[in-house]
């Protein structure tokens, strides 16, 4: 008869935690909960209640902010975000904005590190296993500050292959609010690998380019044009709208004519001269491949290589670059 499951004390949950994050290493640098109501920096103390409403019935928003040089880069836009999402999702705020930004802070200056990301969720709280948020729960406010996410050298030199998937983009609520919610999102990214892909892409039910797993896709047609799907119906990435806005300066460069938002259909979308993966971890990816077949001639084109400088200066001097300094 095999052993009996030991029942474990405080003691014991701790031990096995710390035992399972030397097996599983991680670059978690400090955690805020606001159900432990402060700061810890032992990952095994990270841990968030199985019956919060996030846990069990993915009823929680996040966002994402990047940390260069020990500055936060774009906060007050992911904030925005951030609370246009709780707003969707009918999710109370843990208090004001600049409380919030506040224990961003505080927690990215215990952290002691000046490069990598800054996650931060909202959810409705725990209180019961139910589907609406239990009875007078109080809402979780969660930060993690930590290495960010790292992607292969070669996605930049030689650039990423990607495939349209088989699943079915989100509904335009669930695409536009940024949720715990990303089972489309994983499920696209395991078609793709499993075909020896990087990654996958979206097309809506009108036939129009949407987004990748977690970030946008924008393009570079013959005519020279940067052309970025409409943001009504896909996740209004942060670092897609600040290309955006910087994108113009590589006019007067010659590397492109114009920019443009509009809906992109797939076909006009496979002759491009270039395909570009946006995201605040991912920054700006040239795609070479996509369903097997080349974009433009198979390289990674200059507008990709211009844009990723642009970000990289803008991330490191720009007004959009805040200190954490203790309110």
């Amino acid at each position: 008869m095999p052993d009996l499951i030991p029942v474990l004390t405080a003691e014991g949950v701790i031990k096995a935690m710390r035992e399972l994050r030397m097996n599983q290493r991680v670059n978690f640098w400090a955690f805020y909960s606001s159900q432990l109501g402060g700061i810890v920096t032992d990952p095994a103390l990270m841990l968030i209640a199985f019956d919060d409403h996030m846990v069990h019935r993915g009823h929680a928003v996040f966002d994402t902010a990047g940390l260069v040089d020990g500055k936060i880069y774009d906060l007050e836009a992911h904030l925005d975000r951030f609370i246009a999402s709780a707003e969707r999702a009918r999710l109370a705020l843990p208090g004001t904005r600049e409380e919030m930004r506040k224990i961003i802070m505080e927690t990215t200056i215990v952290a002691g590190h000046s490069d990598g990301a800054i996650r931060y969720w909202l959810s409705s709280g725990p209180g019961s296993l139910e589907l609406s948020p239990a009875k007078g729960a109080k809402p979780g406010f969660f930060v993690m500050v930590f290495g960010g996410l790292i992607y292969p050298e070669h996605w930049y030199t030689e650039g990423m292959k990607v495939m349209t998937t088989t699943y079915p983009i989100k509904p335009k609520l669930y695409a536009i609010t940024k949720t715990t919610n990303y089972l489309p999102n994983v499920l696209m990214q395991m078609e793709a690998k499993e075909q020896g892909l990087d990654n996958g892409v979206f097309l809506d039910a009108d036939g129009n380019v949407g987004e990748s797993s977690n970030m946008n896709v924008a393009f570079v047609t013959r005519d020279n044009v940067l052309r970025h799907p409409k943001f009504d119906h896909i996740l209004s990435g942060c670092t897609s709208q600040r290309l955006l806005k910087l994108a113009p300066q590589l006019v007067s460069r010659g590397l492109i004519a114009g920019v443009e938002v509009s809906a992109i259909p797939a076909d006009e979308a496979r002759a491009a001269k270039e395909m570009l993966l946006i995201g605040s971890s991912i920054k700006v990816a040239p795609i070479v491949e996509w369903d097997r077949k080349p974009i433009g001639d198979g390289r990674p084109g200059p507008v990709a290589k211009a844009l990723l400088e642009l970000l990289e200066q803008d991330m490191t001097a720009s007004e959009r670059v805040v200190e954490p300094l203790i309110l």
